[in-house]
């Protein structure tokens, strides 16, 4: 390597920046593949260590869509653009007829279809709740559900779905 002249300047030049544009353009590379967080509204009992349990057990893919960062505690977000959101340590719902009561894989969901397609699935008889929110048009909902019911029995269940008879006596 030349020292101390012009032309070590133009050589260092010349050999640094194709070095140089490789990375840029690799990083450039990895961060396009990276998906940007999603920010979410933590519930109000998003703190609870069950959450933190539920949170732990969470799918990578949820309805085939995979799993995105969220910034906030007791969340996760899967798909992109996203599909499904679950919060855990929303309020808990008291009994009602307003909206139907299922049971999935051991799980009873409260499904909340006011803004369909957009669905909003609320555990039932679970303390914390959790709540799941699916685009329909993107995701199904009852494969998102499937797919969560096992980290959703870190919540501890407390009650269960009744029928429309037990409700109305």
């Amino acid at each position: 390597m030349p020292t101390g002249d012009a032309g070590s300047l133009i050589w260092m030049r010349t050999t640094t920046r194709p070095a140089f544009a490789v990375g840029v353009v690799a990083a450039a590379i990895l961060l396009a593949g990276c998906s940007p967080t999603v920010a979410l509204q933590p519930a109000d009992d998003g703190i609870n260590t069950v959450c933190a349990q539920v949170v732990v057990g969470l799918p990578e893919t949820v309805a085939g869509l995979e799993q995105r960062k969220t910034d906030a505690q007791g969340t996760s977000a899967w798909g992109e653009p996203t599909a499904v959101i679950l919060r855990c340590g929303v309020p808990v719902p008291p009994p009602t007829a307003e909206y139907p009561c299922f049971t999935v894989d051991g799980v009873d969901w409260l499904r909340n279809a006011d803004d369909a397609p957009n669905y909003v699935f609320t555990t039932y008889g679970r303390d914390p709740a959790i709540e799941v929110i699916v685009n329909g048009d993107a995701a199904s909902g009852s494969a998102a559900l499937i797919d969560l019911a096992f980290a959703v029995t870190a919540s501890p269940k407390d009650g269960e779905c009744i029928s429309a008879t037990d409700v109305l006596e």
